[in-house]
């Protein structure tokens, strides 16, 4: 397992995944009516589509459940690699029924990440050349999130918060259940003097308040480039400095360009496509 990810984490969702398609008791009735359970055989991780690869040392802990550890995985391509269709990701022997149950659960997941990471990819080439990183949000699949973030990461995004424990963001109903965005820092320095803590503004005045407050991470919401560049000029390096809200893969430049530090996207976990990938037997002559 890459040292990215916990294996007991991805074990839970593995299992869990497992779960929906095999009942209690765990059975895969087609295969076991279908496959001597002494049948050995490889098969083929193929790409479908091109696209950029992640999920492989999951794909691999979901053929290691289902064929009790015996089956053996070989991964071809690096994670994080580009690939283009007809290309071999991994290759996998172990008794067929296992391999064939396996199928499905470890597909989603393979596919799932690697459409996170094709997506995130072109965001990070559009955002190539400018010092703007592309970040990722909580929009994500419930249960999937350690998944879709790793995905991320491997299509060369950044991680924002993993959750609303690690990091403390005041957002605007923040602002207005407290009174102020002055208000609201003090309360959660006063809480928690440790953890990191984040402002969403919507004006310069808003950002003047957030940085002289103590703010070192400033969430843009909803700002036009020109407004993002007057928020840059007033903050003067003070904090870092997010760009997010309606942004698109064409606009990315731009806002860029402003000399914003991130572009935070949702959608490149709640809106990103599958990457086509198939599990392919290959049949001995």
């Amino acid at each position: 397992m890459t040292a990215s990810l916990d294996l007991a984490e991805v074990q839970r969702i593995v299992y869990t995944a497992l779960g929906e398609d095999l009942g209690d008791p765990p059975r895969d009735v087609t295969s076991e009516a279908t496959i001597r359970a002494d049948r050995t055989d490889t098969a083929e991780l193929v790409a479908r589509a091109p696209g950029v690869v992640a999920g492989l040392p999951v794909a691999a802990q979901v053929f290691a459940a289902t064929s009790g550890g015996t089956a053996v995985f070989e991964q071809c391509v690096e994670e994080g690699a580009r690939v283009l269709r007809g290309d071999v990701l991994a290759v996998v022997s172990g008794p067929t029924r296992a391999l064939l149950t396996a199928e499905r659960t470890a597909l989603n997941l393979l596919c799932r990440m690697s459409g996170v990471a094709t997506h995130t990819r072109r965001w990070a080439d559009a955002l190539a050349g400018t010092k703007a990183t592309v970040l990722d949000t909580r929009k994500t699949t419930p249960g999937l999130r350690i998944l879709e973030k790793y995905a991320v990461r491997a299509g060369g995004g950044t991680n924002k918060r993993m959750g609303l424990y690690d990091v403390a963001m005041i957002k605007d109903n923040h602002k207005l259940a407290a009174g102020s965005i002055t208000a609201a820092y003090r309360r959660v320095r006063e809480v928690f003097p440790d953890v990191p803590v984040q402002v969403e503004v919507t004006t310069v005045a808003e950002a003047e308040e957030a940085v002289v407050a103590g703010a070192g991470f400033l969430l843009c919401d909803n700002m036009s480039p020109d407004l993002l560049r007057e928020v840059v000029v007033a903050v003067g390096g003070r904090a870092e400095l997010e760009a997010t809200g309606n942004l698109t893969l064409d606009t990315a430049a731009r806002y860029a360009a402003t000399g914003v530090d991130y572009l935070s996207v949702g959608g490149l976990t709640h809106s990103s496509p599958i990457l086509d990938i198939a599990l392919d037997l290959r049949v001995p002559d």
